[in-house]
């Protein structure tokens, strides 16, 4: 493979990214500061939340070969994410963040990276099939049922949501709470939808069509994506006190 910077990846990340501070600081404002946003709160809303998430656990996914060291570099980032637990639950515990989408993605990538001999002997368009049916199928999981969103399949016995060991893998205990929570189940499968999209590119050759970058400003915040994510949500919040 090419030891090449490929742009158009940092720049997707970038605009996801200025999407996720967008929403965040809408969050704030109808949450925190009581603003009324009836869009914010309706499927919009809903639409806008779940396709900044797909973007960034499926490119974490297709990013993961691209890097060495991915186990390392998912302990850093299950660590951020570990950190963010701690300050919320210490000064937020109202909006305290357990199991957020940063413990996912480090467990992702230090599951996948883990096993990358073997996952990467399966054929990519089987790989990516498989992954997306399962992450359809075991959508709903959190809620108790297998099925994707409106769809439900069938029931999960009640005994699978038991503590905390099983929130984290996807079963979430009773009166369990986070403002922002990413479990193993189901977004494994996605990432790993993402991690078979690069086979895919990478076997028939089309990694190429990534190396052209989009706009530098917006490709550097993708660059340097989770230091901005620790930081984005305190300068927020210090932006709006001035403000308000």
């Amino acid at each position: 493979m090419k030891k090449v910077r490929y742009r158009k990846l940092d720049g997707i990340r970038g605009i996801a990214f200025l999407n996720m501070i967008a929403f965040h600081a809408a969050w704030d404002l109808v949450y925190i500061y009581g603003f009324q946003w009836d869009w914010y709160q309706s499927r919009g809303g809903y639409l806008w939340q779940q396709g900044i998430c797909w973007t960034f656990i499926i490119l974490s996914g297709f990013c993961l070969p691209l890097g060495k060291h991915p186990v390392r570099r998912g302990l850093t980032v299950f660590c951020a994410g570990a950190v963010i637990t701690i300050v919320t639950l210490v000064f937020m515990p109202q909006n305290r963040v357990v199991f957020g989408v940063l413990t996912l993605i480090g467990s992702c990538m230090m599951i996948v990276g883990a096993l990358d001999w073997l996952l990467k002997k399966a054929a990519p368009i089987p790989g990516l099939l498989i992954s997306a049916l399962l992450f359809g199928v075991t959508r709903n999981v959190n809620a108790g049922w297998l099925g994707f969103e409106s769809v439900r399949l069938c029931a999960v016995p009640k005994a699978f949501y038991a503590d905390m060991i099983t929130t984290y893998l996807g079963f979430p205990e009773k009166n369990f709470y986070s403002t922002d929570y990413f479990s193993i189940i189901p977004w494994l499968f996605l990432f790993l939808s993402g991690y078979y999209l690069f086979r895919f590119c990478e076997r028939s050759e089309r990694l190429g069509m990534f190396e052209k970058g989009l706009f530098v400003p917006i490709e550097w915040i993708g660059k340097h994506s989770l230091l901005i994510y620790m930081i984005h949500q305190p300068v927020l919040y210090l932006f709006f006190e001035v403000l308000f």
